[in-house]
């Protein structure tokens, strides 16, 4: 017996949505919910997981370690996501204008973003090397000041780091110029005839109207700060005296270091937990500064 249209339609569609269906609970769901098992053990991989209920989670009250990876990762985001959003934006808006060669600058400030992790750190090592780096040979040729040791000091890897992370504002910057030219040119016209120019315009029609492409750049900055990894694990490894010691490095460290799977996993979930409130007080004071269109129109 033929089966009607609708009946065809339906089994092409379970057909076609099934190879997602299986990777997502093969791949994603089921390690997930592995995670959420093992961080309730003692776990090495070679032996079997043993139930140590709230035991992992207990310990992170009592790790120095924790406490240090957590501090730089937040310390790391609160800065490098607002100064990001200020470099990016100030970018974006420089590159608005009509004015010869800006297709030019576009692309040379979009092009670091497209540099892999792991050679964009062995690049600013080189830049930040004390002995031999350009920075340091700029600084003392330029001011006479001898630079500092840059990665291998306490004091100075997290602005080294931060410097490093503004090199990829590229991509952000193409977001801001995407929303900047959505918005109407006869909103700046009217501003002009009413007398408002320069910053007044600017926080008045360009930052509300930019609201929205902001609150999504600084949602994904900061999800993105809390899982910096590759830069850490390359240039300074969680030194020195784990003073750039990133929340993910020290989860990977736990994994596959110390093969501590069950502390890992309690650590990856402590981040999610942490990243998920961030997200949900971010999202509930959106409604103070975040204007919509839409919502500015009813």
């Amino acid at each position: 017996m033929r089966l009607s249209i609708r009946r065809r339609e339906t089994v092409w569609f379970y057909a076609l949505i099934a190879p997602w269906v299986i990777g997502f609970l093969l791949f994603t769901a089921g390690p997930l919910l592995a995670s959420l098992y093992f961080s309730f053990t003692r776990y090495d991989v070679v032996s079997q997981p043993v139930w140590a209920g709230l035991g992992n989670y207990l310990r992170l009250l009592e790790d120095d370690l924790f406490l240090q990876a957590l501090k730089v990762t937040t310390t790391y985001t609160f800065i490098t996501v607002p100064l990001g959003i200020v470099v990016s934006l100030a970018l974006a808006l420089l590159l608005n204008q009509n004015v010869p060669g800006v297709r030019f600058f576009r692309t040379a400030i979009y092009l670091p973003t497209v540099t892999s992790g792991v050679a964009l750190a062995l690049l600013w090592m080189w830049l930040f090397n004390p002995e031999f780096g350009l920075i340091n040979y700029l600084l003392e040729r330029i001011t006479g000041w001898e630079g500092p040791l840059w990665l291998q000091s306490e004091t100075w890897v997290m602005p080294a780091l931060i410097l490093m992370a503004m090199w990829g504002v590229g991509g952000t910057m193409v977001i801001y110029l995407a929303g900047l030219q959505g918005i109407p040119t006869e909103l700046y016209e009217a501003a002009e005839l009413d007398g408002a120019i320069g910053w007044r315009r600017l926080f008045s029609i360009t930052l509300p109207l930019l609201s929205p492409v902001i609150f999504f750049t600084a949602i994904t900055g900061m999800i993105g700060t809390f899982q910096v990894f590759t830069t850490a694990q390359v240039a300074t490894n969680g030194g020195p005296n784990y003073a750039s010691l990133f929340y993910v490095l020290y989860l990977y460290q736990a994994a596959f270091r110390n093969f501590q799977m069950g502390y890992a996993s309690a650590l990856a979930w402590v981040l999610f937990v942490i990243v998920l409130l961030l997200t949900l007080l971010a999202f509930r004071s959106s409604a103070s500064w975040v204007h919509y269109e839409d919502e500015e129109r009813r």
